[in-house]
């Protein structure tokens, strides 16, 4: 198929997007510390919980790759 790209390339950008959700996690978090909060923002939480669904999205096609390639 053109314009497709194969898992493992799709997992790896998944990678990358995972890296700058955390990034902008920890920097919500640092700017929460600077105004005095003392509770984790609510910014962070769903930041930080796309991050774990890019991360599963990433760990399930590498995972299909290595079904595909083992079969």
């Amino acid at each position: 198929m053109a314009g497709v790209e194969p898992p493992e390339l799709l997992a790896e950008r998944l990678d990358a997007i995972a890296e700058e959700l955390a990034d902008l996690a920890l920097a919500s978090l640092r700017e929460a510390l600077e105004r005095g909060e003392t509770g984790r923002p609510a910014e962070e939480k769903r930041l930080t919980q796309a991050r774990r669904a890019v991360e599963k999205a990433a760990y399930l096609l590498r995972d299909a790759a290595t079904v595909a390639d083992d079969g």
